[in-house]
């Protein structure tokens, strides 16, 4: 009887298997819940947290040049004003430089748009020929057509609501990236402070590490490969006669930072440029292709050969971020996105087994290592007697 009680099949494996998928759907359920309500913090959240996480994201890319300047022994705090002060005035000689040339487009529009109508005007038989089509299926089937009056706003109302909310949010921007730049150091030993063991003080050191070499080598480069790309545009444009090349340059050092959405945006505006300006439609074509072939280069040459492959992600992961922080946050959500996956990255490459943090686009020279190494102890002799045991490598301070 015993034996036939051994072989016969339990209930106890039924009820483990059970429980652990209540377990599994119980972790499940709390990490989906989570991360809803991180979407859901993400959208409510916004005005705070847009300008806030541009200015850590700018701190960390301008925080090498506050770190060179306490080095000679300028405080904190006044090398986060030279900072903020470097930044508006990159930000100012940009919006100057284009000001003038964006006014006097602006004052064409008018004539460009006439002028595409003239260049258009060869589409209008096939158009008609589609509409004619659209009205004889709609007789047929009987659809009536709905008119919808839109009621439209005038430009002093938006201003009048939109001038506050973007000067609170300016203010959020410059103060978030004063404070972050002057107390980085402070708070990173604070979180550190926090942790309860070496072992977990040594990882959140590595994160900041390599989150910080990440997104400062990310966002530097790419800076210099944008600038470079934008000259570049602006000399093939200006020899091919489109006017105010050095706008449309600086357009497309702008929209360079939101990859793949920012040159098609580019290209369609380049592409109107060239129907204005230009009599035929093959010479209108142009100004877009030459900047798409420019792009390419960029894209697949310059950038892997600065930054190094093993910055590069993966072409989908880096889509669906640009996605979804365009659609949370709009234009500063698309400046964030590569910079928060890479943040992504290096916190999952020191948590997770098997993914790999982002690597640094230079060597970095430091005067004292992250972990120092462990002394290599010689071999003793069978009968020596037993030595001390090796020093463990001691988490940062």
């Amino acid at each position: 009887m015993d034996d036939a009680s051994r072989n016969r099949p339990g209930k106890s494996s039924h009820i483990m298997t059970l429980d652990m998928a209540l377990t599994y759907g119980a972790q499940a359920s709390v990490l989906f819940l989570g991360l809803l309500a991180f979407i859901v913090a993400l959208h409510y959240g916004r005005f705070l947290l847009a300008p806030m996480s541009l200015a850590v994201f700018i701190g960390l890319m301008l925080g090498p040049i506050a770190t060179r300047l306490e080095r000679i022994g300028v405080w904190p705090a006044v090398s986060a004003v030279v900072v903020v002060l470097i930044f508006i005035a990159l930000v100012g000689g940009f919006l100057t430089a284009i000001a003038a040339p964006l006014t006097a487009w602006a004052d064409r529009l008018p004539q460009i748009w006439n002028e595409l109508q003239l260049q258009l005007s060869s589409l209008r038989q096939p158009l008609n020929t589609i509409k004619d089509l659209q009205e004889q299926i709609r007789s047929v089937t009987g659809g009536s057509s709905v008119t919808v009056a839109v009621k439209e706003d005038t430009t002093v109302e938006n201003v009048a609501v939109l001038a506050p909310s973007l000067l609170a949010q300016l203010l959020i921007f410059f103060a978030s990236l004063y404070f972050f730049v002057a107390t980085r150091h402070e708070t990173r030993a604070a979180i550190l402070r926090l942790c309860f063991n070496r072992r977990l003080r040594w990882r959140v050191a590595h994160i900041f590490r390599d989150v910080e070499n990440a997104v400062s080598d990310y966002l530097l480069s790419i800076t210099i490969i944008n600038i470079g790309l934008g000259i570049a545009v602006s000399i093939a444009l200006w020899l091919l006669g489109v006017p105010s090349p050095a706008l449309w340059g600086a357009m497309a050092t702008l929209l360079n930072f939101v990859i793949y959405i920012g040159p098609a945006v580019v290209a369609c505006v380049l592409l109107a440029v060239g129907l204005g300006t230009f009599d035929t439609l093959t010479a209108s074509f142009l100004p877009p292709l030459t900047y798409l072939g420019l792009n390419a280069i960029e894209a697949q040459f310059v950038t892997p050969t600065v930054i190094g492959r093993r910055m590069t992600l993966n072409p989908f992961i880096v889509f669906l971020a640009i996605a979804f922080w365009l659609w949370m946050w709009g234009p500063i959500g698309g400046f964030i996105a590569i910079p928060a996956l890479l943040t992504l990255y290096a916190v999952a490459g020191n948590i997770i087994p098997g993914i790999e943090p982002p690597a640094p686009a230079r060597p970095r020279s430091r005067a004292r290592p992250v972990v120092p190494h462990a002394p290599i102890e010689k071999a003793a002799s069978p009968l020596a007697r037993p030595s001390s045991p090796p020093i463990r490598p001691r988490p940062p301070d």
